[in-house]
């Protein structure tokens, strides 16, 4: 049985860690191998340690897997899958393996999946290592990044990421939008036309950058950004379309849920959650809109298309929130109950994830995170975002400031850009792979393309965009930029509390003999 994705890794707790991996079978036998003896197995020696008697060999141990089909996973005329076509919209069966590995001692332990299909073919993938969770209070190295969606620069980016910083990372903060299509298989496994998610993290793109084996060896901590939902099913309408219909209480997470099951919290289930990860506390939000056009004609963000003042059915509904996040929300009262835990307090970093950017420089850090306010009259339904009204500036940040929260981790306009407020809390997007949409300030010269009332340049939120402080880009006039927004210069992002430093690194993909150049950097617990 071919596995469609190597396995990857979740929520690792004290001695132990979740391993995943996708088949189009259900199979005979799931199973990973761990241990030290694994790395020495044949694959016909990994196939009958993974059916014979349990615990038969030495140095290792088996443990067997759960598996669960995904329930909403398809493809359609849209889908690149190598020699497959679909005409309409077709259900694609795919399995989920999740074995729960436990007693592990610390440090690294090698091991490996092993599946057997319905006629007992035997699939071995190479032996990777895992690890349980770093204990609260040592250092950790984590990538931080977000927005891949199958853009160009991703292999390229993680090829570089794993040049400079291993593949064995303590884990992987991804501030959503991991595709595009949620419930297309194909977009996380194996798409033809560009790099699905799991095939750049696992070191397996085609091309001169192949990516880089860093989820089969590091945790993934991920948060919904608007590409992980889905909008009103149909039988008929494409992948795409489905996509973009939802409604307000008609959209769904499902196929994100599936996929990442864990970590989780009781009050948010796999949508909001906090981990302690070393010597970081680490809580993630569910703090995303649906993306709507800024054309002032038909569906999009201002208006409802002329025509459809009557028809409810096909409004849109405005640019609006899918989970609130809003103070006296569900989500708000647990984030704020959340960062007064002693888990939280006792951490020496608190880093807070979410997708949506209201710092920022580019374009979707306006209109404003708020609730689309409509006006009905006889031309048509327009909507409004109040600036004073921005949930996330009004509410979340004051929370996030007296809390003593260190680091901001965001997303959505594929840019890097970065900002520290007057309570000491950054604020990082580093998410430059492959379709930056620019930046918005007086260096650029550009605008946001907005009606007249919104923010056209610079933050929304009022802060000054900080340089970068080692080798920052430069405009054609010769001006530093404090942003890097390119279709050919991809960005990433460490955070090394063993120095309590955050750096940022780019790599122009026009010159594949360039050299990985380090462009910012500043302590966490400093200005």
């Amino acid at each position: 049985m071919t596995l469609l994705c190597e396995p990857y890794l979740l929520d690792p707790g004290p001695d132990g860690v979740h391993v995943l991996w996708h088949t189009e079978q259900a199979g005979r036998c799931q199973v990973a191998l761990v241990g030290a003896g694994v790395p020495g197995l044949t694959e016909r020696q990994a196939h009958a340690a993974a059916t014979g008697p349990a615990d038969a060999g030495p140095g290792w141990r088996r443990f067997r897997a759960e598996t669960r089909p995904l329930s909403r996973t398809r493809e359609d005329a849209g889908s690149s899958v190598p020699g497959r076509t679909y005409a309409g919209v077709t259900r694609r069966p795919v399995y989920r393996h999740l074995a729960l590995i436990g007693g592990l001692p610390a440090g690294r332990s090698p091991y490996r999946v092993v599946s057997v299909d319905d006629d007992g073919r035997a699939s071995v993938t190479a032996a990777h290592s895992l690890a349980p969770a770093v204990p609260p209070g040592r250092p950790v190295r984590l990538l931080l990044t977000s927005d891949h969606q199958l853009m160009p620069m991703v292999p390229a980016n993680l090829t570089k990421v794993g040049e400079t910083a291993g593949t064995a990372l303590d884990g992987v903060l991804m501030a959503g939008d991991m595709v595009n299509v949620p419930d297309r298989a194909s977009d996380w496994f194996d798409s033809a036309r560009r790099p699905a998610f799991f095939t750049s993290f696992a070191g397996r793109a085609d091309g001169r950058w192949p990516g880089a084996p860093i989820l089969p060896n590091t945790p993934l901590y991920p948060a919904i950004g608007n590409h992980e939902v889905m909008g009103r099913w149909s039988q008929t309408a494409s992948l795409e379309e489905q996509f973009n219909d939802p409604q307000p209480g008609a959209w769904d997470v499902t196929t994100y849920e599936e996929l990442f099951p864990v970590p989780r919290s009781d009050a948010g289930g796999p949508r909001w959650w906090s981990r302690t990860i070393g010597d970081v506390h680490l809580i993630a939000l569910f703090a995303t809109t649906i993306w709507r056009t800024p054309k002032l004609t038909g569906r999009g963000r201002f208006q409802e298309a002329a025509g459809d003042v009557d028809r409810p059915e096909r409004w849109g509904h405005g640019q609006f929130i899918f989970e609130p996040v809003a103070r006296g929300s569900a989500q708000y009262r647990w984030l704020a109950a959340e960062l007064a835990s002693p888990a939280a307090r006792a951490a020496r970093y608190r880093v807070v994830m979410f997708h949506h950017p209201s710092h920022g420089l580019g374009h979707h850090s306006a209109p404003p995170f708020t609730d689309p306010v409509p006006t009905i009259g006889p031309d048509g339904i327009t909507y409004h975002y109040p600036q004073a009204d921005d949930h996330i500036l009004r509410d979340v940040e004051p929370l996030l400031d007296s809390a003593g929260v260190h680091l901001v981790l965001n997303g959505h306009s594929h840019v890097w850009n970065r900002f520290r407020n007057a309570a000491g809390v950054h604020w990082l997007e580093t998410s430059n792979v492959g379709n930056s949409y620019g930046a918005y300030d007086v260096t650029s010269g550009r605008s946001r393309e907005l009606p007249d009332g919104y923010v056209q340049q610079g933050d929304p939120g009022g802060l000054a965009p900080i340089v970068p402080t080692v080798a920052p880009l430069a405009g054609p006039d010769g001006a530093v930029l404090p942003y890097v927004a390119s279709n050919d210069i991809t960005a990433f992002t460490l955070l090394d509390t063993a120095d309590g430093m955050v750096r940022s690194y780019r790599f122009d993909t026009v010159d594949p003999d360039a050299e990985v150049v380090l462009f910012d950097e500043f302590p966490l617990a400093g200005p």
